[in-house]
């Protein structure tokens, strides 16, 4: 009687028909992660929600989030298809009794013993038991399989990677979470008139974020409201002839102190930010304007700040000084407490030709003496060495800063707005844009961009509202 453990060489190799004994067994063992059932649910699209559903699984029979029933069964198949008798082995019938749940955390052993042999066709049946880490049944039941009768080794394949991430609807319900026990703020929206720029204002009335004003050619919104069924209730329309208009009186609005912010609808930027920044009748404070697109990328770990990216095009020193004091305030509204600052350029060492990396060794140095503050700064640091530890480590860059930033100071509009978007339709980030150093905060975001990323953007924007109110 022989026993066989999962093996983890190169190959894989079969044992035949006249190699097993009747007593020969082999085992494997697996311990079950929450991937492990996010895996199985979308293979085989069984999204039952003791499965998948934790709130469900909590009141329920069971407490939690148990395994599918398969994904033991799935085991056993394992171990007959892939090492006993592994290939060659054909399947010809299985019962499996389910005796106890699988949890997370649980640890299954699963041994597949040889019960019968039957020489005329090479069949063989097997004995299957799965127990957990306690020693208790899990599963058990047997096996019938058409055993191969030649030998085959062969190296593994190479499985391609497979990794797990959320859904975007889940990152933006976690996005919104900042938003949890805050009021409504009341929101001018300037020239609603496409469907998108509606349909985000109206998203975020249903989801309790604002109370929103719409500001625009009213028999246009409502035209548009009527033709995509959204209903306007429980907003105000003020009635204006164009574009210009709306963005006159929004700004008018949050200068008065009639609305708490502001969100950018289907005019273009330059028209709405035009009005922001004059001198007299503007939203302007002793902090230069700039903007910050929050997004949250699959692949990285934590919520990413880009900094300027939309309003200022060429930022000299001084600039750069309320660009990053103003991405730092915003980080700790929404409780990053040490922001850490990569200022980036296209290298890593300061070079009295690029531009860019003296002002960040400039910015540095003035961190050091208070003139920036709540933030931890490096630069300059090339992209790669922002936001891997790996890069920063081989090109021996020491640093707190390095393969973990927090916010990202880009050198001017353009590489900034090429990295957002890159970031955007590439890596799938979800992204978020918010205009900062006015007197109230205001929602910027690409006339291309969806319902979702103007909602998300104005749940940065309650949460600075909130915090101004704090203040008052």
């Amino acid at each position: 009687m022989t026993q066989i453990q999962a093996s983890n060489s190169e190959y894989i190799e079969n044992r035949t028909f006249d190699e097993i004994q009747i007593g020969d067994s082999a085992t494997l063992v697996r311990t079950l992660r929450h991937e492990d059932i996010q895996m199985y649910a979308i293979m085989s699209g069984d999204i039952n929600p003791s499965h998948v559903d934790p709130e469900y699984a909590h009141s329920s029979m069971l407490r939690e989030v148990i395994a599918h029933g398969m994904w033991g069964g799935a085991l056993i198949s394992n171990v007959l298809g892939t090492q006993f008798p592994g290939p060659g082995t054909v399947y010809k019938d299985q019962t499996l009794h389910f005796e106890l749940p699988v949890r997370v955390g649980d640890t299954l052993t699963v041994t597949i013993t040889c019960e019968k042999k039957f020489p005329r066709n090479h069949h063989m049946v097997f004995d299957c038991q799965c127990t957990n880490q306690d020693g208790q049944k899990v599963i058990s039941g047997t096996a019938e399989v058409l055993a191969p009768t030649e030998k085959i080794r062969r190296l593994k394949a190479n499985l391609p990677d497979f990794k797990l991430s959320e859904t975007r609807k889940a990152r933006f319900e976690h996005l919104l979470e900042i938003t949890k026990g805050l009021t409504p703020i009341s929101m001018a929206v300037a020239h609603p008139c496409d469907t998108e720029s509606l349909k985000g204002a109206l998203l975020a009335r249903d989801r309790g974020l604002i109370i929103p004003t719409l500001v625009g050619p009213e028999e246009k919104i409502r035209q548009l409201a009527e033709a995509n069924q959204l209903d306007l209730y429980g907003c105000t329309v003020i009635n204006v002839a164009h574009s210009h208009a709306a963005a006159e009186i929004a700004v008018s609005l949050a200068r008065e102190g009639q609305v708490e912010a502001l969100m950018k609808g289907s005019l273009h930027t330059d028209e709405l930010m035009s009005e922001v920044i004059d001198k007299a009748t503007g939203l302007r404070t002793a902090r230069r304007i700039s903007h910050v697109f929050l997004m949250d990328v699959p692949t990285y770990p934590r919520l990413l700040f880009i900094t300027d990216a939309a309003v200022n095009v060429a930022p000299d020193l001084e600039a750069k000084v309320d660009i990053v004091q103003n991405a730092i305030d915003l980080a700790h509204m929404l409780k990053i407490a040490d922001p850490k600052v990569a200022i980036l350029a296209a290298v890593e060492t300061v070079n009295l030709k690029m531009q860019a990396t003296l002002d960040a060794a400039a910015l540095c140095k003035m961190a050091d003496r208070g003139q920036i503050t709540g933030g931890l700064l490096d630069g300059p640091l090339a992209f790669d060495n922002a936001i891997s530890v790996v890069a920063a480590r081989t090109k021996g860059i020491k640093s707190a800063v390095a393969g973990q930033a927090d916010i990202l100071l880009v050198p001017d509009i353009e590489s900034g707005n090429m990295l957002a978007k890159q970031l955007e339709y590439l890596a799938d980030a979800l992204t978020s844009g918010i205009v900062l150093g006015a007197k109230v905060p205001i929602v910027l975001t690409s006339r291309a961009d969806s319902a979702e990323t103007r909602t998300a953007s104005t749940a940065v924007a309650m949460v600075m509202a909130h915090a101004k109110r704090k203040k008052l």
